[in-house]
């Protein structure tokens, strides 16, 4: 499956920085302008004196001067970072260096491979950290983790990911002959583990509790950059919680919410299993429901990008249902619009290419039977359009009269008015149109079934029942012409 012309993007994520709202880095403010009595650790041989002069000398400096210093003794400071966070508990002492390496990482993001830099372990008393009931320290420690993960080295975005891996079949389950894979080894337990966190946060988060989305997506969205993590985001159930996050994060002041969830589902769409988990849980009326009503241009593409990969998904019926939704249109509207971003044009064109395409190829038969099969009958075209039933009466042959028997046992069992009658109307037509239309459905007991609900309180069931058995009964279909 392609990406069209943006690849490249998989490769990357969004800043997670550019989700942190004003009180977080309001917050984030205040906590690093408190006075820290350093030498108390120090004193208890929690610290090193090492540790407590590397400690003064980048204490309240500026973001030049602590660039210098990093630059000249990097592994040492992060070393030094981590000894904190280790084995100091105290809560505004362990608030305040993450706080300090979180600024690091938003001056430059390249400091975070400092902190695997000569065998350290950053993982374990991150991952202790996410336990903690302090939000602040919650949310922080979790973007300076997805950072550190996002710049170890030997990380690998395709298939053959890190050394060691484990497959996983399209169902999640542990196999050998799948090209999909998962981390293997210390560090893919952490993904795991942090990935598994992750949900069960997102499964509590909302926008009017302490417990927001954003920082959350926002490390999904680097995480999920890497195709085996993907596998492992999938199997925690995460796809189908970003979907209620869609309607949630509309607003137009979380508009960085909504596209960093949108790249989250667009590199979910990459593998078939998370687009089926995503489709399932509601997304495509979602997607076009946004791409009507928020008007962001890397919302759109993001929109347009994620509609082109489940277009493109063999085997699934994404693109017929597309059509029901009614996307050429608003594929048609947007194409109407301004837009600054060529490559968002040439994606609404390609999009629009490919759906008349796919509406052209896709037999109106498969889409009939698949109505059928799910047990609940619409007034659609299919069903009253003469056209329709000329050009398909003999696939109702197939597989031993399959969708005939299913009508049947419609016309039986269902409680529902109108499936009762649109059942009705198509055995009718069915025997209207099929030669031996009349022997079949009799040898089939589907006189029995029309003239039982002939009785029906309902009046539409009871007049598609008499119009069915009359066409039972007589030869002229010039009478049924206009029925």
């Amino acid at each position: 499956m392609q990406a069209f012309k943006y690849t490249s993007l998989e490769m990357s994520s969004p800043r997670s920085s550019a989700s942190v709202s004003a009180t977080t880095l309001s917050e984030a403010a205040d906590i690093l302008s408190r006075e820290i009595p350093w030498e108390t650790y120090t004193t208890a041989q929690l610290l090193s004196p090492q540790d407590l002069q590397l400690i003064r000398r980048f204490d309240k400096k500026s973001v030049e001067e602590k660039s210098f210093l990093l630059a000249e003794e990097g592994p040492a400071y992060a070393k030094t970072f981590l000894t904190v966070i280790r084995n100091i508990t105290k809560d505004d002492v362990v608030q305040y260096t993450l706080a300090t390496i979180k600024a690091m990482f938003d001056a430059d993001e390249s400091k975070a491979a400092l902190f695997t830099a000569d065998g350290m372990d950053p993982y374990t008393p991150l991952l202790k950290l996410l336990q903690k009931d302090d939000r602040f320290t919650q949310d922080t420690a979790c973007q300076v983790l997805v950072c550190i993960l996002a710049a170890r080295p030997g990380k690998d975005t395709s298939l053959a990911a890190e050394n060691g891996v484990q497959r996983l079949d399209a169902s999640g389950a542990s196999s050998s002959s799948s090209s999909e894979v998962v981390h293997q080894g210390p560090v893919g337990e952490v993904v795991v583990s942090f990935v598994e966190w992750l949900c069960q946060q997102l499964r509590k988060a909302n926008f009017n509790s302490e417990r927001s989305p954003r920082a959350l997506v926002a490390a999904a969205a680097k995480l999920l950059v890497e195709r085996p993590t993907r596998y492992i985001f999938l199997r925690s159930g995460g796809a189908q919680l970003l979907v209620p996050l869609l309607k949630l994060s509309s607003a137009p002041a979380n508009v960085q919410l909504l596209y960093e969830t949108i790249f989250c589902i667009w590199l979910l769409t990459f593998i078939k299993p998370a687009a089926e988990a995503l489709c399932a849980a509601g997304l495509l009326p979602a997607l076009i429901e946004i791409a009507r009503n928020v008007g962001k241009e890397k919302v759109v593409r993001m929109v347009v990008l994620s509609l082109k990969n489940l277009l493109d998904m063999k085997g699934c019926p994404f693109g017929s249902e597309m059509a029901d939704l009614n996307v050429l249109k608003v594929l048609g509207v947007l194409q109407q619009g301004t837009w600054t971003d060529d490559e968002l044009v040439t994606a609404l064109e390609n999009l629009e290419e490919s759906l008349r395409s796919s509406v052209k190829d896709a037999s109106t038969f498969d889409k009939y039977r698949k109505e059928v099969l799910s047990g609940t009958l619409e007034w659609s075209s299919m069903h009253t359009d003469s056209s329709f039933w000329r050009e398909n009466i003999t696939k109702f042959e197939e597989q031993n009269y399959q969708i005939l028997r299913v009508l049947l046992k419609l016309m039986e069992v269902s409680k529902e008015l109108r499936t009762l009658a649109v059942a009705c109307h198509d055995l009718g037509q069915f025997m209207q149109h099929h030669s031996s239309g009349k022997h079949i459905v009799q040898e089939l007991k589907g006189k029995e079934l029309a003239m039982g609900l002939m009785a029906h309180p309902d009046p539409e069931v009871q007049k598609q029942a008499l119009l069915c058995v009359q066409k039972l009964m007589v030869n002229n279909w010039q009478v049924f012409k206009n029925v």
